[in-house]
């Protein structure tokens, strides 16, 4: 039985959060607190996560560690609420997937894979919901990203003008870093290699699996530098 009031859904998945970094662009902050315990308006940003992540009804959640991990595992060494959040050390930092070898028994067909640094709302049912119609192997959270260019652009053939555009904008989809991956797939990544997600999905594509986007318009923010973490702590006083 599902208590709509506490959960929005009971997604029969697991998820796995990134926390290995050192945050390296929020020093000095970082230098004695990993960034997923900095503080936002009294509690720590990785709870934010673990928290939306929770809602859902997603009870199997393992964060992989190596930067000062041992405040994140004594961080989770208490049950949050009736859920053990499960903490796994890689050995050397891996890159931004290839820590995911080691968490052991997994134990849904379909992963959830986040970092542990964004803040966003994305309605993660909507998201497996869209996976799942569309008979993805992977889907990728993405955001509209626009950029204007101030001057006229001039499009070319060899030397030859063809046309000016006049500060025009260009519209894309940049990735949120928040992955829906069919379990299996996981093992295509080397063992005990550095291995970025963007390589895994390289990989994929080459392999010919379905890979599609889920487009994400609400919030998103990632904490990289001191005024993106400024901007989050206002952003999650809105947040519900």
């Amino acid at each position: 039985m599902v208590n709509l009031k506490k959960q929005k859904s009971l997604l029969p998945i697991d998820a796995v959060i990134m926390a290995g970094g050192k945050g390296e662009r929020l020093r000095p902050l970082t230098d004695k607190t990993p960034k997923p315990l900095l503080p936002m308006n009294g509690k720590p940003i990785i709870d934010y996560v673990v928290g939306h992540i929770i809602s859902y009804g997603i009870k199997d959640i393992s964060i992989t560690v190596n930067y000062l991990k041992e405040q994140i595992e004594e961080h989770f060494a208490e049950p949050v609420g009736d859920i053990k959040v499960k903490t796994v050390s890689e050995p050397r930092y891996l890159g931004t997937i290839g820590s995911i070898q080691y968490v052991q028994n997994l134990k849904n067909d379909t992963v959830v894979l986040m970092n542990s640094d964004a803040i966003t709302d994305i309605n993660l049912e909507d998201f497996y919901i869209h996976f799942k119609e569309n008979d993805a192997d992977i889907s990728v959270a993405a955001i509209p990203y626009s950029i204007s260019v101030p001057y006229g652009i001039l499009e070319l053939n060899g030397h030859d003008i063809k046309t000016v555009l006049e500060k025009p904008t260009y519209n894309y989809y940049a990735n949120a870093g928040i992955y829906l991956i069919k379990r299996d797939l996981l093992n295509m990544i080397p063992k005990d290699q550095f291995f970025n997600a963007t390589d895994f999905l390289e990989l994929a594509i080459s392999k010919k699996y379905k890979v599609i986007r889920f487009p994400l318009n609400g919030t998103w923010i990632d904490i990289g530098n001191p005024q993106e973490y400024q901007k989050a702590i206002e952003l999650v006083k809105h947040l519900k």
